[in-house]
């Protein structure tokens, strides 16, 4: 029989306890090294997914570039000291330098659906972005507007593609975890296109500026091609099982096939569902849920394009010259460049925590307001004919309003609603159709808002814009659900259980 005998030390079980917290204290802190670690990894292992983002979208950089640039170049045009053409562009030659961009723009969508599907969204992509190198090199040459015209629609040729295949090849690579982040990047690098011109268009020659507007584009075709792969979806979808494995690893930054094969396994069954229920635009309209998702879709993108804001992107330096400012018009449209690019970086928080039907409203709102009274100073001066010299700064005021107002709701989030109104099995049939529409209205709008102008006078057509965005606030608040934290099955039910409110 065993006795057990009694320590002679009195600490002796407080010591054992001590040294049983010591050890648990010692691997939990090892634990917690082995978890940071992990995370540290995992924050690694999206370094290349961040890269292939950012390089892809200096394709939206360069549409950015492209749909500033007429903002300085259309002044210097109409002044044969500074123009590289034999003679200056008249009123209708401007017009038509604003507005082929978005007519290119419509056929655009077309293209990429044409394309994507059979040569790849990566090749699409490259060759969509040739247009911008070869209009720019015709920039560069120009003797007469002839050129210029030409180049303009090219230019619309490829951001009507680029927005169209861009989202599609973000969303196929991107991590559930960051899709919204990496979502926003095509907002956020267009509005650094668009700084990039207004920053620098005014202070270079016309074909100094258009030899510096090559560099991105440039760029983006080399990185892309050599660095980026091909979308993983694109080519399970074609049968390459092994160039999809090999993509995937890439982009996760994995050096072994087993790390990647749940996730490969979930885009397989994706790409099994849609191109088993692969459906054509007219089905649309065979279902009361996908017909309200494109009168949503399409109403959100409409009333984006009559709050008006391509006439500001495109004549902003024209708009600050015939208000008056004591500011130089360049200076002006810097400022609005700036606080473009802030308020894009700051949305997608917003988004998420306040939902998109707020937003919207509230993004109504401010660009109703905004315009009212940009409308109203123009009253003053051109219809009145007051003295407005007190009022010089009101412009500024309204058009930076105007921006992050649209920046709050209006810009970004009809596109991430058209992504989220219709199932992937016809998704980029009904993107392509939205898109041309949302195209072809700016082109009408750029190209016919001078015309207008001149009937009903500035006043009247910044009137016009304030009066669609109230519309636009209604529309909103009456007929668009709520999608922010819904699935998309969820979303469907939703669209379905309430089609008779249209």
């Amino acid at each position: 029989m065993s006795v057990t005998q009694t320590p002679k030390n009195p600490d002796f079980k407080y010591q054992e306890v001590a040294k049983s917290e010591d050890e648990a204290l010692a691997h939990a802190d090892g634990q917690v090294q082995i978890s940071i670690k992990q995370i540290e990894l995992k924050r690694r292992s999206r370094t290349f997914l961040y890269i292939a983002a950012c390089i892809g979208n200096l394709a939206s950089f360069s549409c950015g570039i492209m749909l500033g640039w007429s903002s300085p170049v259309i002044p210097k045009l109409q002044n044969l000291e500074l123009s590289p053409l034999n003679e200056v562009i008249t009123y209708s030659d401007a017009g038509w330098i604003g507005s082929l961009l978005p007519l290119g723009a419509v056929l655009g969508p077309f293209v990429a659906g044409a394309l994507s599907d059979k040569i790849g969204r990566k090749k699409t992509l490259l060759i969509g972005n040739m247009p911008f190198i070869v209009a720019l090199l015709l920039n560069i040459v120009a003797k007469n507007v002839s050129y210029l015209l030409l180049s303009r629609f090219l230019c619309g040729l490829s951001v009507g593609l680029d927005f169209t295949i861009l989202p599609i090849y973000i969303g196929e690579i991107a991590e559930d975890e960051i899709r919204g982040t990496l979502g926003t990047y095509l907002q956020l690098f267009t509005v650094v296109g668009l700084l990039f011109s207004f920053v620098t268009g005014p202070y270079m020659s016309v074909t100094m500026f258009n030899a510096s507007c090559l560099i991105v584009p440039a760029t983006f075709l080399l990185t892309f091609y050599l660095f980026i792969p091909e979308s993983p979806y694109f080519l399970l979808q074609i049968g390459e099982h092994e160039a999809a494995e090999e993509a995937l690893m890439k982009l996760r930054d994995s050096v072994s096939p087993d790390d990647v094969q749940a996730e490969l396994s979930n885009m397989k069954k994706a790409v099994d569902e849609a191109l088993a229920n692969k459906s054509r635009f007219l089905d649309i309209f065979k279902s009361k849920g996908l017909t309200k998702a494109y009168v949503l879709t399409n109403g959100l993108l409409v009333f984006q394009q009559m709050s008006g804001v391509n006439v500001v992107l495109f004549f902003a330096q024209n708009i600050f010259q015939d208000s008056g400012v004591t500011l130089a018009p360049e200076i002006c449209t810097i400022i609005i460049g700036l606080v473009q690019a802030l308020f894009s970086a700051v949305t997608s928080v917003l988004i998420d925590k306040y939902g998109k039907r707020i937003l919207l409203m509230i993004s109504a709102i401010g660009m109703a307001v905004s315009q009212g009274v940009l409308g109203y100073f123009f009253h003053l001066k051109d219809d009145v004919h007051k003295d407005i010299s007190s009022l010089s700064w009101l412009p500024i005021a309204c058009l930076i309003i105007f921006i992050v107002a649209y920046c709050l709701g209006f810009g970004p989030i009809p596109w991430a609603v058209m992504g989220e109104m219709f199932p992937s099995n016809i998704k980029c049939v009904a993107s392509t159709f939205t898109s041309a529409t949302s195209w072809f209205l700016a082109f009408v709008l750029t190209k016919y808002f001078a015309t207008v102008a001149d009937i009903i006078g500035k006043s009247g057509s910044f009137g016009v814009f304030g009066v669609c965005c109230v519309i636009a606030f209604v529309f909103v608040f009456k007929f668009l659900p709520e999608t922010t934290g819904k699935s998309l099955q969820e979303i469907q039910d939703l669209l379905n259980r309430r089609h008779s409110e249209i």
